[in-house]
């Protein structure tokens, strides 16, 4: 069968990535349809590098927004920043070739930052919602019970447990040993899929819903706290009314990014898990689209910010004026009217 594949891809240069022996076909794009690949993946490239640089930039840079919360959201848009700059590229020429040129070592390199910088943001979205929960259901105890040490203690878990679970799975044969009847070889010279297997199908099932249930069960109840807190809301005193809209502003704007994530990530997820039960069926253009369905959640979240927080208006404004270079913006209020 192969040798058939290969004298047919003589006759049609460019039908198959490889001139070998068991080489994957190659989808040949017209010239401007795929010029036009290229750009829409670019532009989204530069969204999600270029917003989460900002939100990254912001958070450092204003003293005032040196809070727990902020210390998250900063680590969380690293992760969707680099996922970026380090793997979007790469993804792209993969998408519009629907071949992998770069070699088995940088398959996997790409595969195991793809897998780090995915699961980091999920882990990091389920550690905000409990800081969320922790501010609206318990405020009296929130500034002693989630400090900036315990926020940094998050982050590292954060990035930590999914850069082992990665590591495990990709860089030892612990995966495999004893599991030969569950893995599938590579289909093809030319594929980078070292992972999307009946095993790895269902192992993202707990990786991906476990923290989605916390997620979803945290703001399901932060939203009957803060129906009845704002029921009560005339009782309390002006500052405490601003503090508690600041932090129930703060919980719906991070629950919408939780259900942006749900919605990107939920076609990926389920179609990893069910393609493993029915021999890997699904189209490599529907698949190509769930993947990057999944990335486009990276380029969101800023975009949230932006219609959401004043405070990240105002400092978009500053960044783009002249106020940035003097001494004393890092100290403004930016939560001030």
């Amino acid at each position: 069968m192969s040798v058939v594949l290969n004298q047919d891809a003589e006759e049609r240069p460019g039908a198959f990535c490889y001139q070998v022996n068991g080489s994957c076909p190659r989808t040949v794009h017209p010239l401007g349809i795929q010029l036009a690949i290229y750009l829409s993946c670019a532009a989204g490239v530069l969204i999600t590098v270029l917003g989460n640089l900002f939100v990254v930039f912001a958070v450092s840079y204003f003293k005032v927004l040196h809070t727990p919360t902020n210390f998250l959201l900063l680590s969380l848009a690293l992760a969707d920043m680099f996922l970026g700059l380090l793997v979007l590229p790469l993804s792209t020429v993969r998408s519009v070739e629907s071949c992998w040129f770069f070699g088995d070592s940088l398959c996997r390199l790409h595969t195991y930052l793809d897998t780090l910088f995915c699961l980091t943001s999920i882990f990091h979205l389920c550690f905000i919602s409990i800081d969320r929960h922790c501010a609206i259901c318990e405020p009296l105890l929130y500034p002693s019970k989630f400090t900036v040490r315990v926020a940094l203690r998050y982050i590292l878990a954060g990035w930590g447990l999914p850069a082992a679970y990665t590591a495990f799975l990709l860089y030892t044969d612990v995966a495999e040993r004893g599991l030969h009847q569950w893995l599938e070889e590579m289909p093809c010279v030319g594929s980078c899929q070292l992972l999307f297997n009946k095993f790895w199908g269902w192992l993202n099932f707990p990786v991906f819903f476990f923290p989605c249930f916390i997620m979803i069960s945290l703001y399901m109840k932060i939203f009957v706290v803060a129906t009845r807190q704002a029921q009560q809301i005339n009782n309390l005193s002006k500052s405490l009314v601003g503090a508690a809209k600041r932090e129930r502003k703060a919980a719906k704007t991070l629950g919408i990014a939780v259900g942006v994530y749900l919605l990107c990530w939920l076609p990926f997820t389920i179609d990893t898990m069910v393609d493993s039960l029915l021999n890997f069926i699904t189209p490599p253009l529907v698949f190509d689209t769930f993947i990057w369905l999944a990335y486009f959640n990276s380029a969101c979240n800023p975009i949230i910010y932006v219609f959401s927080y004043r405070w990240f208006r105002k400092a978009l404004k500053l960044l783009l004026s002249r106020e940035i270079f003097s001494p004393r913006t890092p100290t403004i209020d930016l939560y001030q009217d």
